[in-house]
């Protein structure tokens, strides 16, 4: 028998071993989560009828042997250092797409719209996330080291042709696709490798890991806007692409899976799939959706802040770069600082706060810029939007993983993550493409991809508030005062 106190009976609740077998529970935080679907139905059905009207879950891989949580340590440490490295390598390239636009517009690819050049980043954008829909289950599967090595050869042998590129097709091959690969088959296992050694303080040691993609994302729009002018674009691409190597290398060596993997997998091709069924899950379902619109306006900024400093005159082509470091620099606080106290108010609690931050940084001060001409004006609010906006959309890369972790057991993780991710990249396919146009629909004008991406935070932010209130309800604190951490 397991016993929960509810704090609106007067004595403990006690729930037979069967209730939660069934569910092939894991850990307490599943076991939790069974205990509140049962007594948020009718007060006036008897408990053990509320238990067995609990729904069920996909069966979670039976491969997998019964998880401990280190919860720190140098094994486990040493993990969120390789996963650091690898989102460095992976996340700081995606971080950089908004240099490399800007580059091309006025180079290689000059005589191409500013949609059309989108639509290479957003296929790279969008390969990046939607590879999660094979990548997660086969880690669940397999581990990180096989998808950590051919994400490797992917991204350097994608950034070595983008520095031989000269035609728009190439560029989709190299950028979009390969590129695009890579950092899928990096990120994805780098980022999970971390939850199975935390349980606790996963929100702080996944923000620790994916604040090396913002890292990247400070250290290489510098190093590129230095070595542009001095070496040109193919030697300063096969520079970058020495050091993403090293990093990956890196991350190959220490990333690993806290678990034991058998060699005969019994459940066939199902393993390896997304699970669509998950869906009717209301609070994921709602994750989900939250997530969608977050990325569907969370690079726009990142792809066109260099361009709209340029083209505004708000400042020089050369500063361009230092803009989008700017950016970066504010998103590494923004993905270390709230993993310091989601841990403790709670994950959706703290994803909340941060996207109507998000959402203030863009209408409080992208718009107004793109109104105004007066560059002693414009620059000041652009690079305010940059900090701001940089610091609250960290947490949209780091917290995302928790949140959707805190939604199911660690076994079932990588599916849960896959299934999300794979409508999510939709959006990323998407969104550059649709500021594209807004940009020539507005003849230059940057208004409407400032609306756009603060009408993206706005329903992300109300899909999340539904999704927390499917798990826990409306109320921000419970009947003792206390705020209802989740």
């Amino acid at each position: 028998m397991t016993t929960f106190f509810n704090g609106s009976t007067p004595g403990p609740i006690e729930l037979p071993t069967t209730a939660y077998h069934h569910h092939d529970v894991e850990s307490i935080s599943e076991l939790s989560s069974i205990y509140l679907q049962i007594t948020r139905h009718d007060d006036t059905v008897p408990t053990a009828e509320k238990i067995r009207t609990v729904p069920s879950r996909p069966v979670i891989n039976r491969n997998i042997s019964t998880r401990t949580y280190p919860e720190g340590g140098t094994r486990a440490w040493l993990v969120v250092l390789g996963s650091f490295s690898g989102n460095m390598a992976s996340f700081g390239f995606m971080a950089t797409i908004g240099v490399f636009q800007e580059y091309l517009m006025t180079h290689q690819l000059s005589t191409q719209s500013e949609s059309s050049i989108g639509w290479i980043f957003s296929l790279y954008v969008f390969l990046s996330f939607f590879g999660g829909l094979q990548i997660g289950p086969i880690f669940d599967v397999k581990g990180p080291k096989v998808l950590l090595i051919c994400g490797t050869i992917c991204l350097i042998a994608g950034i070595l042709l983008m520095g031989i590129s000269t035609a728009y097709w190439h560029f989709i091959l190299s950028t979009g696709i390969l590129c695009g690969a890579g950092t899928s088959l990096i990120f994805t296992p780098a980022l999970a490798s971390v939850g199975h050694f935390f349980l606790a303080r996963r929100a702080l040691a996944t923000g620790i890991a994916a604040a090396g993609g913002a890292m990247g994302g400070i250290i290489f729009p510098l190093m590129l806007s230095v070595l542009f002018p001095r070496v040109g674009w193919a030697w300063a691409t096969r520079i970058l692409a020495l050091i993403v190597g090293l990093l990956c290398v890196l991350s190959i060596v220490l990333v690993r899976a806290n678990t034991v993997y058998s060699k005969r997998p019994t459940r066939g091709l199902a393993q390896y799939l997304p699970d669509l069924r998950i869906l009717k899950r209301p609070s994921f379902a709602w994750t989900t959706a939250g997530v969608f619109f977050m990325e569907w306006g969370l690079f726009v900024p990142i792809a066109y802040i260099a361009s709209f400093a340029v083209s505004t005159h708000a400042a020089p082509a050369g500063f361009a770069p230092v803009l989008v470091t700017v950016l970066n620099a504010g998103s590494v606080l923004g993905r270390f600082v709230p993993g310091l106290f989601a841990d403790r108010v709670g994950r959706f609690n703290s994803m909340i706060v941060l996207l109507v931050l998000c959402g203030i940084a863009a209408v409080g001060l992208w718009v107004p810029a793109t109104q105004m001409s007066a560059q002693n004006t414009v620059l000041p609010l652009t690079v305010a939007f940059a900090v701001l906006f940089g610091f609250a959309s960290g947490a949209n890369i780091s917290l995302t993983p928790v949140c959707v972790g805190q939604l199911c057991s660690t076994g079932e993780y990588g599916r849960y993550y896959a299934t999300c991710y794979t409508l999510v990249s939709f959006g990323t396919l998407t969104g550059i493409p649709i500021a594209g146009m807004l940009l020539k629909a507005c003849d230059g004008g940057y208004l409407g991809v400032a609306v756009f991406t603060t009408v993206c935070y706005v329903f992300g932010t109300a899909a999340f508030v539904m999704a927390r209130s499917k798990e826990v309800g409306w109320k921000l604190r419970g009947k003792d005062g206390k705020l209802v951490v989740f």
